[in-house]
């Protein structure tokens, strides 16, 4: 059954390949982008300091035809670790479907797909950080859409499973993505995920539920996540975050918009799905809740610059000591 949808899924990409081109001109000029976010923590637990470069992203994309086009992508400090991050070609030979193989991230979630100029908060959420982070294989990935009456999209794809690093292993189980995403109305989007991944042993099947609005200047958006470990191995995982983020507009010479922010987001006990030194599936990431408050002052620049001023506060059960409360200032460039 895997094999015959395996091949069906190569004949849906090879007849689109040979469909009729668009007509419209092309610019073949590469385009190169950056995101740097740089930032200061004080924890205030611990009454200790930290900078940290967060990220320096570099990427350059473009097109090499009516129908393809590239980007490769490296990270030169991810706290201080370099990451090549994105490096793949992509098919588009018409408006409804695209494919893309190479090194992608994985179409999964909500706060997990979105570039670190696109976050709301200095830090991701428990479901963006602790449950999926770094969500990105080597693999082929297709995309459909379509308009008609409600616009939707649907992705399905298929990875490695190693991660970014380890391409050379012969896969006997390989790691699958599917994400759903559905526009109601205009300023509302539902998205329906699912991941299985088998880092070692075990395999771990993800369910995910995000949704976020628009109105005005108003943002609310909220995403579920529950992950399963097969045989009973450990007890599911739940997680969930919710926020609003508020835009006002000053357009000043200097300052564009300042951006009101609160969450709350939760998590249970989590395993990553690989065993300790005894053997057993511990817990690796511990239950605790988290409220985060905070300012975003948009720059007046040409491009995206951004000052984000948060607060973390975290709640941990009454055996736990918290070492993780914190504020963050950060700073945001992209061009």
């Amino acid at each position: 059954m895997k094999r015959f949808l395996s091949i069906q899924f190569l004949l849906i990409i090879i007849f689109s390949v040979f469909a009729n081109e668009a007509d419209s001109l092309v610019n073949y000029t590469p385009n190169i982008e950056g995101t740097i976010r740089g930032k200061y923590e004080y924890n205030s637990s611990l009454d200790a300091h930290r900078f940290q470069v967060r990220n320096a992203r570099f990427s350059v994309n473009g097109d090499i035809s009516k129908i393809a086009s590239y980007k490769a992508e490296i990270d030169l400090s991810d706290e201080g670790v370099t990451k090549m991050l994105d490096a793949y070609v992509r098919l588009k030979p018409t408006n409804w479907f695209n494919f893309t193989i190479g090194q992608q991230k994985i179409p999964f979630g909500t706060d997990n797909l979105r570039a670190p100029h696109q976050l709301y908060f200095a830090n991701r959420s428990f479901v963006g950080k602790q449950l999926v982070s770094g969500l990105r294989d080597v693999g082929a990935t297709a995309l459909f859409k379509s308009k008609n009456i409600v616009p939707v999209e649907f992705q399905m794809g298929i990875y490695n499973g190693d991660g970014l690093y380890n391409q050379q292993r012969w896969q006997k189980t390989m790691n699958y993505a599917f994400r759903l995403e559905v526009f109601p109305v205009k300023i509302w989007e539902i998205s329906l995920n699912y991941n299985s991944i088998q880092p070692a042993a075990l395999r771990i099947n993800y369910f995910d539920v995000g949704s976020y609005i628009d109105i005005q200047n108003l943002h609310l958006e909220g995403e579920y996540i529950y992950k399963i470990y097969t045989g009973d191995v450990f007890p599911a995982t739940h997680s969930y975050s919710i926020f609003a983020a508020y835009n006002i507009w000053l357009n000043k010479k200097n300052l564009k918009k300042i951006t009101p922010l609160a969450r709350f987001d939760s998590m249970t006990d989590n395993n990553k799905g690989k065993v300790n030194d005894e053997n057993d599936y511990a817990v690796d990431d511990i239950a605790r809740k988290r409220i985060t408050t905070g300012l975003t002052f948009s720059l007046n620049k040409p491009f995206i610059n951004d000052i984000r001023l948060n607060y973390e506060k975290y709640f941990y059960a009454d055996n736990v000591v918290n070492n993780d409360d914190k504020v963050v200032v950060e700073f945001v460039v992209r061009f």
